[in-house]
């Protein structure tokens, strides 16, 4: 993959057709010639260069110097085929090029084939030359004003890595970690199987330059708000970036994400949930902290009913993480809250005029969203929403919660009726070999359980997933205990993952079936 591809891959994201770059410009993304509401640092000459190494050769340097521009077709492999329009600047250092969507490959002129033989072979795109760059191209390289910062109102989540950030992420890929952590003036920190490890190159960052953070996202934090976006293709993925203010100054948190969803199956998930993606209609919860996998095991119940069923998927999510492959019978629309939407109340909203089978989302932070989406479950949907709970039965009293003390009675009719099951979930240090596991807490919505959602005794539900593990329920503590009893993982993980320790010492001593 070449350093163009990282942009390509996002480019992509954004549905954009065209690139424009330019020494000391900021780049701009167009759509059948409107420019994208996207913000994206100003790349100075080496990071251009940086950019399109491989496609800017020594050779193609001298063919540009000696014409003046150049065009060339660069082979994005599964991202398609481009056209690379390069132009120099007369009277000053640096140059412009073009990226555009959609070109077949032309053959290589006589006098321009050793340039591109070399290009060919040094880079991982086939390069040929194809007609000159149209000279207006040069002229509408420059951003049009205003277009590439957003409205206040609809602030822009996805930018492009600097390169030195770019070189950060595919380190910490590299070295199989989840996170990073910034700090000024400190060297970064990365998760690794769950734990904290100093990076390899532990020189104090420059979150400014590494982050390149425009004036409205600094002054954000100066006001004492988080500032979040998505960074394309980190090696292959993408990563989620939160930026916030402390008493020692900028510091963030980085996420790392594949490429693409994962399968159910290679999550080793200690219990089956391909029956969940089957469901006609009703409400799914994943819930659990931040970090324990709620995002990945929910976009893959999500991947696995695009491949078995013939639906529409709709996805809110803030920001958008893991890319979404549609099978052959099925479509797949995914809204980013900030940049396509303003809300998830207005996106469940919207949806419901959508045509939507299944909605995906990314996460129910607020009583309008989660009203909403009851709603959509209880009107012939199959809604998938994660929620920041550490148990089912928390994560269904949050809910009820979210509503007016006038409305909770309502709220536990309408959930007792459109709940289908809650998955409450935990990463864990593996035993061997070194990684993580899932350990979960399943809850399905079967009459008992409805009976006790209507009725406000949603202390009294593991009571029911303890004798209904023949229905597929399971409680934390149990799974624990399994997990323990197969060597999956440690006692010592077991006990600090339970919520009721003395339970998981019962389990423990127990021969009921797993």
């Amino acid at each position: 993959m070449s350093n163009l591809d990282s942009l390509l891959s996002f480019m992509k994201q954004a549905d954009a057709d065209e690139l424009r770059l330019g020494s000391g410009k900021q780049p701009q993304m167009l759509s059948r010639g409107v420019p994208k509401r996207i913000t994206i640092a100003a790349t100075d000459d080496s990071t251009l260069r940086f950019l399109l190494a491989g496609i800017l050769t020594p050779e193609t340097e001298t063919a540009l110097a000696a014409r003046g521009e150049l065009e060339l077709a660069h082979d994005a492999g599964a991202l398609g085929k481009y056209r690379v329009a390069l132009k120099s600047r007369n009277h000053e250092r640096g140059f412009d090029a073009v990226v555009r969507v959609g070109v077949e490959h032309e053959q290589v002129a006589a006098g321009e084939q050793s340039v591109e033989a070399h290009a060919v072979a040094s880079a991982p795109a086939s390069v040929s030359a194809l007609s000159r760059l149209d000279p207006k191209d040069a002229e509408r390289v420059e951003p049009a004003p205003g277009m590439i910062e957003p409205a206040p109102e609809m602030p822009a989540h996805v930018v492009a890595p600097s390169a030195a950030l770019l070189l950060l992420l595919r380190t910490a890929v590299s070295r199989k970690a989840s996170d990073i952590h910034l700090a000024q003036g400190a060297g970064p920190t990365l998760r690794i199987d769950g734990r904290l490890h100093a990076s390899a190159d532990d020189s104090p960052v420059d979150m400014g330059a590494l982050l390149q953070l425009g004036s409205r996202a600094q002054e954000q934090l100066s006001r004492g708000h988080c500032v979040e976006f998505s960074v394309s293709d980190p090696g292959g993925g993408s990563a989620r970036v939160h930026v916030y203010s402390t008493v020692d100054g900028i510091a963030a948190a980085i996420r790392l994400l594949p490429p693409h969803a994962p399968s159910l199956d290679s999550l080793h998930l200690p219990m089956p949930l391909d029956d969940l993606v089957t469901l006609p209609h009703g409400l799914v919860l994943v819930a659990g902290a931040s970090g324990s996998g709620k995002s990945t095991t929910i976009a893959a119940l999500v991947q696995a009913a695009l491949h078995r069923r013939s639906v529409v998927v709709i996805t809110l999510e803030d920001p958008i993480e893991y890319v979404l492959e549609a099978g052959s019978a099925s479509l797949v629309r995914r809204r980013e809250v900030g940049r396509d939407v303003r809300s998830f109340a207005d996106g469940l909203r919207d949806a419901l005029r959508e045509d939507p089978d299944l909605l995906l989302v990314g996460e129910l932070r607020d009583a309008e969203a989660i009203q909403m989406a009851v709603t959509a479950a209880e009107t012939g949907h199959l809604v998938f929403a994660t929620l920041h709970a550490r148990s089912a039965p928390s994560a269904i009293t949050r809910l009820i919660d979210a509503y007016p003390a006038g409305q909770q009675e309502q709220a536990r009719r309408q959930l007792a009726e459109s709940l289908r099951a809650v998955v409450a979930q935990r990463l864990l240090p593996r035993a061997r070999p070194p990684g993580r596991v899932p350990a979960v807490e399943v809850l399905r919505v079967n009459h008992a359980a409805a009976s006790l959602i209507r009725e406000g005794k949603t202390s009294q539900l593991g009571t029911v997933m303890q004798a209904a593990q023949g229905e597929g329920m399971v409680l934390l503590e149990r799974c624990l205990a399994n997990q323990v009893k197969d060597g999956i993982i440690t006692l010592e993980a077991a006990r600090a993952a339970a919520s009721d320790p003395s339970s998981l010492e019962v389990q423990l001593g127990a021969g009921t079936p797993r």
